[in-house]
């Protein structure tokens, strides 16, 4: 088998472990483009992405374009004589002109199960939907938004403890073994058996913003518990106690009538909703339903289990959250 010419094109960690696996394979990885170094952190420190720092640690070209529309940038692309370039949440569009210079063209690992969520947040919104499953595609890069053909495709369960984070770092293992299995065939000279998308059955998944974060207690404690579960680290879950934001970092959804000595203040919605009901951080949310706070943030405090939060007075029983 003869090694394939890679040009690798990713920014976040999601796409790491892709880049080691093509990094250690029998391929070359010829070049790597990724998002140019922006600031970060508290103290807004220019700082290059996690694709990039891991290709300068290990000597492999990088090119930072803040757009591959000119065709400068686009002559440069070509002129790496690519077999194949690897796709990995890059975040830049793709003209037609760098999706066709390799010779086998552009292939992207999706981080769904396609044509489910299409665009930038396929992990959070597949928790936040309640989907039963998630996985990894492989697929041929066209000029539409993840609307090209299905190459490979490899399924996850997604638990009722299933994180953000927990399916994002499985997800990534998987990518990084999809598209070295691929990468492999691909150079053996394997057909592969590409089935079209349905477009009726794709969802669009946005990017995420701050205010996706905010709890509307007149939700169910499961819709809520999966906001928690799938907008944690970022942009992160928040309400409001004694007129301070307070993120919500763990919840559990609970049946209600474990508690019916509360029945009046169950109502679902109206008066009761947000209503934290005991010492124990059993707070009312819509539909009938309840859950149990079990860890959050104060504003300007650490993050805390919920008795810490009660014995600081941050929160207290009977206590209605905005």
């Amino acid at each position: 088998m003869t090694g394939l010419r890679i040009a690798f094109m990713g920014t976040p960690d999601f796409a790491v472990p892709a880049l080691d696996a093509l990094r250690s394979s029998k391929h070359e990885v010829v070049c790597v483009y990724t998002q140019p170094p922006r600031p970060k952190g508290r103290g807004q420190q220019v700082q290059p992405s996690p694709v990039h720092a891991y290709a300068a640690d290990h000597g492999i070209p990088v090119f930072t374009p803040k757009s591959l529309k000119k065709e400068e940038e686009q002559a440069i692309f070509a002129g790496h004589n690519l077999d194949v370039a690897v796709v990995a949440a890059y975040g830049l569009i793709l003209p037609k002109a760098v999706l066709d210079a390799p010779k086998y063209g552009c292939i992207n690992i999706h981080a769904s199960l396609l044509p489910r969520w299409r665009g930038a947040s396929p992990i959070q919104h597949a928790i936040l939907a309640g989907d039963e499953e998630s996985g990894i595609t492989i697929m041929q890069m066209d000029e539409g938004l993840d609307t090209g053909p299905m190459l490979l495709k490899r399924a996850v369960k997604i638990h009722p403890h299933t994180t953000a984070q927990s399916l994002h770092d499985e997800l990534a293992a998987m990518g990084s073994a999809l598209i070295e299995e691929f990468i492999d065939n691909l150079a053996a000279g394997k057909d592969f058996d590409e089935q079209v998308q349905d477009n009726a059955l794709s969802t669009y998944a946005p990017l995420l913003t701050k205010d996706d974060g905010r709890v509307d207690w007149n939700k169910t404690a499961r819709e809520i518990s999966r906001q928690v579960r799938a907008l944690n680290p970022w942009p992160g879950v928040w309400c409001e106690a004694g007129g301070q934001r307070l993120k919500i970092l763990e919840a559990l959804a609970l049946p209600w009538f474990s508690y019916p000595s509360h029945a009046g203040a169950l109502c679902g919605e109206g008066d009761g909703a947000g209503t934290v009901l005991d010492k124990d951080g059993i707070t009312v949310c819509g539909g009938r339903t309840v859950m149990k706070l079990t860890r959050v943030q104060p504003a300007g405090a650490k993050a805390m289990d919920f008795t810490s939060a009660l014995n600081g007075g941050y929160i207290k029983p009977g206590e209605r959250l905005s």
